[in-house]
């Protein structure tokens, strides 16, 4: 679980492994102004305590009037310790938490080859969209509760904690 100290870490990871464009794509649009879906802001830290992978799960509604779902992203490893499974592993971790926490589906854009082991497919997200440009193949859903995406359609909607705007500083 994320705690406040890993926030800066967090984003530092995000810029290094994602690159500048990270924040103009269409899952931002969902998560922009939210708060993670609560017990879902996962972290990988090394031996040492750096953290050096990271996924976060939002809250949202598959379409309108839909039925309530998490956006998974960004998933992201430190390139200095790519392909030693912490992707994987965290993938593992956070929809086993999903599950747990009794959500219904995942929701998230993505590499179909890598997500695909997962349990992710394009089968339930053709009548769904993202805000935003995205390419549609990449638009994969996981359900953890069977069938609760049928018949969903529409343009998925921001559903989580709102996040509180950060205080303003004073002048003196």
């Amino acid at each position: 679980m994320e705690r406040a100290d890993d926030v800066a870490a967090r984003e530092a990871l995000l810029d290094r492994a994602m690159g500048p464009g990270r924040r103009r794509k269409s899952s931002e649009k969902l998560r922009r102004g939210r708060m993670p879906s609560e017990g879902l802001d996962l972290v990988a830290k090394d031996g040492d305590g750096t953290l050096v992978g990271t996924v976060r799960l939002w809250d949202v509604r598959a379409g309108e009037g839909g039925p309530a779902a998490l956006l998974l992203g960004p998933l992201a490893v430190d390139p200095a310790v790519k392909s030693a499974g912490i992707g994987s592993a965290l993938m593992r971790h956070a929809i086993g938490e999903a599950a747990r926490l009794g959500h219904s589906a995942i929701l998230l854009v993505g590499d179909a080859a890598y997500y695909s082991r997962f349990g992710f497919s394009s089968e339930k997200t053709g009548k769904l969209a993202m805000p935003g440009p995205y390419e549609r193949e990449r638009f994969l859903a996981l359900e953890l509760v069977e069938g609760v995406l049928d018949g969903a359609s529409g343009v998925l909607k921001a559903s989580g904690r709102k996040a509180k705007p950060a205080p303003m500083a004073r002048a003196a």
